[in-house]
């Protein structure tokens, strides 16, 4: 178990009256055990399970496929094993409680997340038990990074960045969109990365489709390179995206991307503790609204053990920025009405003073040129 991660969440359960926290989604499990259960986000119906007792014990329950992978990781908490075909991942979960005197205890856990058959399920196990919701806690403990998770997030930033870089000076005129991602994620992996997810490879007219991987695709003279992956260790991901053109670009590319570059410069300077999300939303709109072209609804997130986390830097939330959080930021239009999509999404870190960029890498001030 992550011992600040641990010592974070009890705090907070006391504050809220509860007895036990339980973590059943992968992010969570990832978050609270520092480590990821492999087959758990693959198949759900693989439960793995971490549960905090806020007198300071911990336990982890897992498929026994995976008990060997579990044990080799953990030293710090109890393990409860199911087997699967024979046993059911709740029985052996309400067992655990029981066995902690928990029967009639306040819980938190991810409502989100349980199924409602599961729910129904330890309802009939522990019936004097009392779940209580705890997804906005955990929501709201993930966004504030201790020491441990800042140096992973910000190896993970420099490893997207450097891969996107490898990736654009490996292809030329004349390659695919295949080509991007096979030096892609050679590069993620010989850095040291786990995996990955949501590659995107948009070159040329598809550059303004959002979330598409590559294809067949031959890259062309004018073509701008609309490119994004997400590194991951232990369940932590950084997000970085690049924009790059083969040779020389096309009408209007200069302009659109130069007011990308003074959006990123502006949102950096803005994100500082106490800063509210919507206003500095608000500030980018300021400058991006001068192209007279579609904005999207955030221009920064949150970001850990899930793609997107709150808060939203938009205007359907408020909230104050904390030092401390992780954040990605990405300047972006997809439809400039030119045949075109242009994005710059860094990896950044606040701290006391101010904002600190994570994806340090590639200097993203003039568009990155792909060789014709």
């Amino acid at each position: 178990m992550q011992q600040d991660v641990g010592n974070r969440l009890r705090s907070m359960m006391a504050e809220k009256g509860l007895d036990a926290l339980v973590c059943l989604s992968p992010e969570n499990v990832a978050y609270t055990a520092g480590y990821v259960i492999p087959s758990q986000p693959l198949m759900r119906w693989r439960h793995a399970a971490t549960v905090l007792h806020g007198d300071g014990r911990s336990a982890i329950v897992c498929i026994d496929m995976e008990e060997t992978t579990v044990r080799r990781a953990e030293v710090d908490a109890e393990i409860r094993v199911w087997k699967e075909f024979v046993e059911r991942p709740m029985v052996v979960l309400a067992g655990l409680l029981k066995d902690w005197g928990l029967e009639s205890a306040r819980v938190g856990t991810e409502l989100s997340y349980l199924s409602f058959a599961d729910h129904a399920e330890i309802a009939a196990l522990v019936p004097g038990l009392e779940f209580v919701a705890a997804d906005a806690l955990l929501t709201s403990a993930r966004q504030v990074k201790t020491p441990d998770e800042l140096a992973l997030l910000e190896r993970l930033s420099r490893i997207s960045d450097t891969a996107i870089k490898t990736s654009f000076e490996a292809v030329r005129a004349g390659s695919t969109e295949m080509d991007i991602a096979a030096a892609l994620t050679r590069s993620v992996y010989e850095q040291g990365a786990q995996q990955f997810k949501l590659m995107i490879v948009a070159t040329g007219e598809r550059s303004q489709l959002p979330n598409v991987g590559p294809t067949n695709r031959i890259l062309l003279p004018g073509d701008v390179c609309r490119v994004e992956i997400f590194s991951v260790i232990d369940g932590y991901q950084a997000g970085v995206c690049r924009t790059a053109v083969v040779g020389d670009p096309p009408a209007e590319a200069e302009r659109v991307y130069q007011n990308l570059v003074d959006c990123k410069h502006q949102v950096f300077e803005a994100i500082r503790p106490g800063a509210s999300s919507r206003e500095v939303y608000e500030l980018f709109r300021s400058t991006f609204d001068e192209l007279g072209l579609p904005a999207i609804s955030f221009v920064a997130h949150s970001i850990g053990t899930n793609l997107h986390e709150a808060p939203y830097f938009g205007p359907y939330s408020n909230e104050k920025v904390e030092a401390g959080m992780v954040l990605g930021m990405e300047p972006l239009v997809y439809r400039s009405g030119f045949g075109f999509g242009m994005q710059i999404k860094d990896m950044i870190a606040v701290e006391d003073s101010g904002a600190r960029l994570l994806s340090d890498v590639t200097d993203t001030d003039s568009l990155f040129r792909i060789e014709a």
